[in-house]
């Protein structure tokens, strides 16, 4: 792992450029919001609602797999409509459910809602994809600011969670709509700021293009699919690891948030130093690679952690978790590289909206696939997940290699409209 210098590393989270700054801010306060609800969902669903933990989880596995119908169109209205306006619309309608949660009172009526909220968090998700191209830009420090942008989006969701601690402390119901509350807030913050970024054109032929365009492209649908499947270890150390601490080891209780924190430290130490070193889709693909044989060593190491002492296990997991979070840092940056550079410029949102599809079902499925298969064979478990990951690793250089020889010849980056904001 790169050597540690902690003030290089914060210091490297502010751009130089006025517009990167003004959407890294954004990026800060609405991902802040999400923090707040990302594990607030299911508690609100039983405290607040009196539901039994299965409709709520019901509940958020439909309006996810509806949602995910709003990707690519909506990244197609991002190439066509400029992604800062889809963006902005969207996140509107997200101020609108959110404050709508707070005053639903049945299954019904939570549904209804939730399906508006996914739908239009998706929405904005292919269209912030878009977005972050244009501000990002082509040049050599692309690559940072997305993943600066990725450091930013760790700690807000930190800062969320620790705001979800407080509501679940208290543990009412008003605690919990409050939560909805700031969260629309956070938007209306986000919207004002993203009305500071200028107003990005749309390229030169996103306005004549077929809106299937991404799912014509053989070699990126491939991609998506690996990418999908690759996606699986973000759940690794939120899902897994907490099920085999409390049943399967002899580690403490408390090191689960102490694994959370290790993974969201080292990220915002180091992604943005590994990111400079992945820019081209040839080196994003030999990300991918090392990042999927990492992955086998780390996950093959947290099964290790059982039948040992309190203090072994802890170590071993630890260290597992490090290594975990090595692999995200070289995966992360293989996904900015290959994401943008495998998706004509003009076409961003479209492709960037069939990435979000991938990762959704990845998203979907993680809970099933992780705990129901892998988790429930123990040690053995690990070692298969982590070959999995490999075999993913080993493949992407091919399917990448395939994407890039089937790519158009690469836009003027000078060619890039933008008008002053309004």
């Amino acid at each position: 792992m790169p050597r540690l210098n902690p003030k290089s590393a914060l210091t490297s989270l502010i751009p130089e450029s006025g517009p990167q700054r003004v959407y890294l801010l954004a990026t800060l306060v609405n991902i802040f919001g999400f923090g707040l609800l990302m594990t607030a969902m299911t508690l609100y669903g039983t405290r607040a609602l009196h539901l039994a933990p299965t409709k709520t989880a019901l509940v958020l596995t439909i309006a996810g797999l509806v949602g995910l119908l709003a990707n690519v169109p909506a990244g197609h209205l991002a190439d066509r409509r400029g992604p800062r306006e889809m963006l902005r619309l969207s996140m509107l309608v997200q101020c609108a459910a959110s404050i709508g949660y707070a005053f639903v009172n049945s299954f019904v009526t939570f549904l209804i809602v939730a399906i508006v909220e996914v739908t239009a968090l998706n929405a904005s998700l292919a269209a912030d994809g878009a977005l972050l191209r244009r501000v990002g830009g082509d040049d050599e420090t692309a690559a940072a600011f997305r993943s600066t942008s990725q450091v930013v989006i760790n700690v807000g969701i930190a800062l969320g969670v620790a705001g979800t601690g407080v509501a679940a402390q208290i543990n009412t119901p008003d605690a919990y709509r409050a939560l909805f509350l700031i969260n629309a807030l956070t938007f209306l913050v986000a919207i004002a700021l993203l009305n500071r970024l200028p107003r990005y054109e749309p390229l030169p032929g996103a306005e004549t293009s077929s809106p299937w365009a991404a799912l014509k492209d053989k070699a990126f649908v491939a991609y998506t699919a690996l990418s999908g499947a690759m996606w699986l270890q973000f759940s690794v150390v939120i899902f897994m690891v907490p099920l085999w601490v409390v049943y399967h080891t002899n580690a403490p209780r408390w090191s689960i948030t102490l694994f959370v924190w290790t993974n969201t430290l080292l990220i915002v130490l180091f992604q943005v130093r590994i990111g400079k070193n992945v820019q081209t889709v040839r080196q994003g693909g030999t990300a991918l690679r090392r990042a999927g044989v990492i992955f086998l060593f780390s996950c093959s190491a947290i099964g290790l952690a059982t039948g040992i002492p309190a203090w072994a296990a802890l170590l071993v997991l630890v260290a597992a978790v490090a290594l975990h979070t090595y692999g995200e840092l070289w995966h992360t940056a293989a996904l900015f590289a290959l994401d943008f550079g495998l998706a004509p410029a003009h076409l961003q949102g479209q492709y960037q909206g069939l990435i979000g599809v991938g990762n959704g079902i990845s998203q979907a499925a993680a809970p099933i696939v992780l705990i129901g298969v892998f988790l429930s064979l123990g040690r053995l478990g690990f070692v298969l997940l982590g070959a999995c990951f490999a075999l993913l690793g080993l493949l992407a250089p091919l399917v990448t290699s395939w994407g890039e020889r089937t790519r158009p010849p690469a836009e003027n980056p000078q060619a890039e409209q933008v008008i002053a904001a309004d």
